[in-house]
Parts: structure tokens; C-alpha cells; sequence
């Protein structure tokens, strides 16, 4: 076999392998996804923000997390409603508009892309961080580039990286402005400095730190004064748009409250992490995994401002990005390191990025690569608990309307098979349904039943009858009217006794069973 077929066939495996890896984040991503809901359960709106919420969140199907589980994902969301920030609601709703706006782009996209449709916003939203992911994975594999199995595997610890992956869990803005960064760059590289200016200042507008990377664009100072005059020129153009959105913000909604915790002298915050760090393992001794990958993760953000500073290249556009990443780390505040893993994972993608490249170009030793991309674990954790709708037993959206139906008092509980679920009852239990539409008109529903014979049914809507008659043996789709756009609980009752599914000790005592229910 000549050389070239052994690289051909060598680039075809890294290529299936990266269609794998990209495979299980689609994976990853859409055990996240809800028929009625959609990516909404990747920011975290708790049910004790829900009554601040501006209304089309409250009007619209969004995933509530039970308690005082919010997190900054949810206020992007609700920007996205009312993106030129031209009504009052969004104070009450976000209490510092004026910090979370200047992050504008996210919210803006996803009002473009829904078509300004306040039902799809919120989902588009939150779908827009994994199809950053994707973008990034494609850019970054030029960037590398991805030549042997050494580089692939830098590649893949990137985008599984703390940093990143969290990001898509919290639908954050962290991930899309790397992206942008990543594209500028790429496109400075091959010298098209004039588009690198404008991806750079979406960037910006996506999350302001990513304007550190204007100093991607600057030239040797050593050039003389235009060098000087060509820098600033730079920098200003990559960051007039924000400057003009922040003015244009402080002009709607006064001047941002900044947080006090978020800088402090340097290399205090980070050595007030470790001690955080070594404390957590004895306070918190059932959270073994997750103070690991905190540990873990913290440990690859040192190893990668370590590598960077002992290698100093200013004449390196990457170099200099991640020299402006280690500044801000060392300065990084409590509230940036504090938590598992923290927010200093994200806010340092870019530095993460320049490691990656640096290190792969200049065919760094594998023990940084390793001990750099320590923070998977923290990764793959991030991704791996999916918020679970107890006694979810159909859901879905069509025809403009959204619809959830869980399990009440009653029930034995949801059982699975041969693509089905389902739940039995002895003879009377309740459902309750929740539905969305963008219109007042009374909803069709329809109801799968069946029984282990013949006997009656009878469903009730609040109290009023909406279907009575025969169900048997057989799968049965029952329609009825009367369904208004909201909360309505559905009571199904037969009268006849209920009959022993089995000879056994322990047998339930079945009356029927629903299988399904639809709205249109």
C-alpha cells in the first residue's frame, strides 16, 4: 500500500470518527427535546420566576423547573421576546436589564429566526447553542487543522470540554461568541481582514469578553505609527456595534449594574478556588463525581495558561488571544470561579481555543494535551442528567397548538413497550392537561383506551360530561369538544367493578387503560 492511500485511508477513519463524535452530541442534545417544549429545558426557568416572567413566557410552552433552579439562560430567552427592549415587563423579569441586554445577538437570532412567533422562540432559542457546537466543530477543524489521530484528538477533547458543553446545557452566551471568534480568526489567517472585523464585532454583540480578541488583529508595533493607528482603527471597528447597542441600552434602560465579585487582585480568585476545591470533598462527601470533574477541570484551565505563558509569541494571533485569557483568569473574581465547575470554564473558552491550536500546531508533548484537556469529565456530566416530566404520558405540538398530558391521582403508573405507553386504572383516575394555542377556539382532543372487556367510560373536563359510552379489548381513539386553551383536568371513571389482571398473590385489580391522547 503507497503512503498516499495509508494517509487517504487515515483521513476517511478521522472523518467517520468525527461523524461518530458529532453523532453522540446529537444524542446528547436530543434527550433534551419535548414534543410540547422543545430545547426549553436547556435554560434553567424555575418555577419562582415564573410569575415575573414577561407574559409570552408565561403563555407559551416552556419547561419549569421546580424551585429556585434559574440560571442567566432563561433572561436571554426572555430578551428574545422583545429584543429593541420596548416594554416595561422585562425589569421585573430580569432585574438588571441593562448587564443581561448588551448581550444581544443570541436574543436577536432567535427572534429572527422564529419569525418573530412568540410560540418558537423560546425553542429556537435554545437550540441555537448545539447549532453553534456544530459550527464550531467545522471551523475549528480547519483551524487545527485535523491532519493525524494527534490533532483529531485535541479537536474532540475541545468540543467535549467543560467550557463548551456547558454553554449548550445552560444555553448560554459563551459558546456562539466563541464560534464567531473562531471564524474571525480563521478568516484573518487567510486574509480577509475586513470580514475578520465584522464576525469579530458579532462576536462582541454576542458576549462583550470576545472583544479581548480584537488583539487577533493587530499588527507588530515595531512597524512603526501607522502599525499603531491600524491597531486602534481595529479595534475600534470590531467594537463600535456593541459601543452603539450599549448606548442604545443605557438610553432604554438606564446604566448596568455591574457584579462587584466578578475581578479582584490578581491570583486571589484562582487560589481561593483551590481551597473551595479541597474544602467541597469533605463537605459535600456524596458529590464525589462532581467535585472530581471540578478538580479535574480547574486543573486543565492551569495547565493551559501554564503552556501559553511559557511560550510567549506575541507575534502569534492566537497567542495573543490566549495571553488575554490568562489576564483575565488571574484577575477572575469570586463569582466567576465559585460552583461546579464554574462560570471561569466558559468565560475562558477563548483561551481554551488558543491552547488547543497552539499546542496542535506547534506539535506540543502529549502530556499537555492530556493534563489541558482535563475538563471532559465536567463535559460529558453536564449533558448526562436530563430533567425528567413525571407522569408525562403524551405531549406534542400541531396546528399551532402545544399540549401536555400527565398522570394524576389513580393511576398505577406509566408503563412502556413495543413503541407504546400507557397506564392502567382500577376504575377511576384523572388526567391532567395542560395546552397552549394562539387562538381562544375550543380544542379537539382525542383519547386511546381500551379494557380488558366490555364496560363503560365515561371523561369529564372540570366537572362537565364531554363523553360517555362502550370501550372493550380494543385500542380505542375516543374524540370529544370542549376543550379550552390552558390547565383542564380530565376525570375518566367506569362503573363496573374492576377484574384481576392475573392468578397472582399480588394482581391489580384493572378497569382500563389510556394509551395516548392528541389535541388539534
Amino acid at each position: 500500500m503507497s503512503g498516499t492511500e495509508g494517509m487517504d485511508r487515515g483521513g476517511a477513519a478521522r472523518r467517520w470518527a468525527a461523524a461518530c463524535l458529532i453523532g453522540l452530541f446529537a444524542v446528547l442534545v436530543g434527550r433534551f427535546w419535548d414534543p410540547c417544549y422543545g430545547f426549553t429545558k436547556f435554560f434553567q426557568f424555575d418555577s419562582s420566576d415564573v410569575d415575573s416572567a414577561v407574559p409570552e413566557m408565561r403563555k407559551n410552552p416552556v419547561y419549569v423547573y421546580p424551585g429556585y433552579d434559574g440560571y442567566d439562560g432563561y433572561s436571554y430567552a426572555e430578551i428574545a421576546y422583545h429584543p429593541l427592549l420596548d416594554t416595561a415587563q422585562l425589569g421585573p423579569a430580569l432585574g438588571n436589564v441593562p448587564y443581561r441586554a448588551r448581550r444581544i445577538l443570541g436574543s436577536a437570532l432567535a427572534w429572527i429566526l422564529s419569525g418573530g412567533r412568540s410560540a418558537w422562540i423560546a425553542d429556537v432559542y435554545g437550540a441555537l447553542n448545539p447549532l453553534a457546537w456544530l459550527v464550531l466543530a467545522a471551523i475549528t477543524w480547519k483551524l487545527l487543522p485535523v491532519k493525524d489521530w494527534r490533532s483529531w484528538g485535541a479537536w474532540a477533547a475541545f468540543l467535549l470540554s467543560c467550557g463548551a458543553l456547558h454553554s449548550v446545557r445552560l444555553a448560554l452566551t459563551d459558546l456562539p461568541g466563541v464560534t464567531l471568534l473562531a471564524g474571525a480568526v480563521l478568516l484573518l489567517e487567510r486574509r480577509r481582514n475586513g470580514w475578520a472585523i465584522s464576525v469579530l464585532a458579532l462576536g462582541g454583540l454576542a458576549r462583550e469578553t470576545i472583544l479581548a480578541g480584537a488583539v487577533a488583529l493587530w499588527r507588530k508595533p515595531c512597524n512603526g505609527p501607522g502599525a499603531w493607528r491600524a491597531n486602534a482603527a481595529r479595534t475600534a471597528a470590531a467594537a463600535a456595534p456593541l459601543l452603539i447597542w450599549m448606548a442604545y441600552v443605557r438610553w432604554k434602560a438606564g446604566p448596568a449594574m455591574q457584579g462587584v465579585d466578578n475581578f479582584t487582585w490578581p491570583v486571589v480568585g484562582w487560589v481561593e478556588k483551590w481551597g473551595e476545591i479541597a474544602g467541597n470533598f469533605h463537605r459535600q462527601p456524596h458529590y464525589g463525581w462532581l467535585n472530581t470533574a471540578t478538580l479535574l477541570a480547574t486543573i486543565a484551565l492551569t495547565v493551559q495558561a501554564a503552556y501559553l505563558i511559557c511560550r510567549p509569541n506575541p507575534d502569534e494571533a492566537w497567542w495573543r488571544v490566549g495571553a488575554g485569557g490568562v489576564a483575565m483568569m488571574a484577575c477572575f473574581g469570586t463569582s466567576v470561579w465559585e460552583g461546579h465547575p464554574g462560570a471561569a470554564e466558559r468565560v475562558l473558552l477563548p483561551m481554551s481555543l488558543a491552547f488547543t491550536v497552539i499546542a496542535v500546531r506547534q506539535r506540543a508533548a502529549a502530556i499537555w494535551l492530556i493534563f489541558g484537556n482535563l475538563s471532559i469529565l465536567s463535559g460529558i456530566l453536564a449533558l448526562g442528567h436530563v430533567p425528567e416530566i413525571p407522569g408525562e404520558l403524551a405531549a406534542g405540538r400541531a396546528g399551532g397548538v402545544a399540549f401536555e398530558a400527565r398522570l394524576e391521582d389513580g393511576w398505577y403508573g406509566l408503563e412502556e413497550g413495543k413503541g407504546h405507553t400507557w397506564a392502567w386504572t382500577a376504575g377511576r383516575a384523572g388526567l391532567v392537561l395542560r395546552s397552549w394555542s394562539q387562538t381562544e377556539a375550543p380544542l379537539h382532543a382525542h383519547v386511546a383506551v381500551r379494557a380488558l372487556g366490555v364496560r363503560s367510560l365515561e371523561i369529564r373536563a372540570n366537572g362537565v360530561l364531554l363523553w360517555n359510552g362502550q370501550i372493550d379489548r380494543n385500542l380505542r381513539w375516543i374524540e370529544f369538544d370542549g376543550i379550552r386553551t390552558g390547565l383542564t383536568h380530565l376525570d375518566l371513571s367506569s362503573e363496573q367493578a374492576p377484574v384481576l389482571e392475573s392468578a397472582a398473590t399480588h394482581a391489580r385489580e384493572l378497569g382500563f387503560a389510556v394509551y395516548g391522547l392528541k389535541i388539534d
